[in-house]
C-alpha cells in the first residue's frame, strides 16, 4: 500500500515523511513511510504543455504551491491547459484541484475558473456539485409545476393568470408539493394558496 501525503509547506512535508512506527516493547511491528509531495520535490508549473502531458502531476503541483504568491497565475495556467481535455477528464481533475485547495485563499480563485458541469466528489460542496444539484432541483420544481397545472386543467378548474404565474414562478419543492396535493381536491385555483396549518410558509 502506498500512502501519499500532499503538503503545502516544507515543515509539514518534512514531518509527514516519517517514519511512523508501531512498537511492542523493543520490537517494531510496523513502520510507515509516506510518499510525500511537497515544495521540495514537486516542480512549479511553468509550461502549459506539462498540464496536457501530466494532468495528475499538474494538479498536485497546483495544490502543493497554492500558498505561493504565484498561485493565482499557476491556477490560470492550469485552467487554460485543461481546456484541451475532453469534458470528463477536465471535470475530474478540476474537482480534484478544488477539493485539494480546501481552506486556502485561492480556492475561490479556482472556483471562478471552473466553467463545466458534473461532479466526481459528492458531498464535498464543489462548484460542479452545487451547479448539478441546483439544476436538478430546478428540474424537479418544473416537473411539479407542470403536474399541478395539468391536474387543474384535467379537472376543469379555471386557472387565472395571477394563479398560473404564482405556480410557475415558485421554486420551493415543499410548497409545490403542498399545492399539488391541494390540486387533487380544490374547486378553485385560489384554494391552492389558502393559509392553514399545513401551509409551509
Amino acid at each position: 500500500m502506498l500512502l501519499v501525503a500532499v503538503c503545502r509547506n516544507r515543515p509539514t512535508a518534512s514531518w509527514a515523511a516519517g517514519p511512523f512506527e508501531c512498537r511492542v516493547g523493543n520490537w517494531t511491528t510496523q513502520a510507515t513511510r509516506p510518499f510525500v509531495l511537497g515544495p521540495d520535490n514537486v516542480p512549479v508549473i511553468t509550461d502549459e504543455s506539462m498540464i496536457v502531458r501530466e494532468p495528475a502531476m499538474a494538479t498536485f503541483s497546483a495544490i502543493v504551491h497554492s500558498d505561493s504568491e504565484d498561485a493565482p497565475a499557476i491556477l490560470d495556467m492550469v485552467a487554460r491547459g485543461m481546456r484541451s481535455f475532453d469534458k470528463a477528464t477536465a471535470k475530474y481533475w478540476c474537482e480534484w484541484l478544488e477539493v485539494g485547495l480546501e481552506d486556502t485563499p485561492v480556492q475561490e480563485t479556482w472556483r471562478e475558473l471552473e466553467k463545466m458541469v458534473g461532479t466526481y466528489f459528492p458531498g464535498r460542496g464543489t462548484l460542479f456539485e452545487q451547479t448539478y444539484l441546483e439544476g436538478k432541483a430546478e428540474g424537479r420544481a418544473e416537473d411539479r409545476t407542470v403536474l399541478i397545472l395539468r391536474v387543474l386543467e384535467k379537472r376543469g378548474i379555471d386557472i387565472p393568470e395571477t394563479a398560473r404565474e404564482r405556480i410557475t414562478s415558485c421554486t420551493d419543492l415543499d410548497t409545490l408539493t403542498l399545492w399539488f396535493d391541494r390540486s387533487l381536491t380544490a374547486t378553485a385555483a385560489e384554494e391552492l394558496f389558502a393559509d392553514g396549518p399545513d401551509d409551509p410558509s
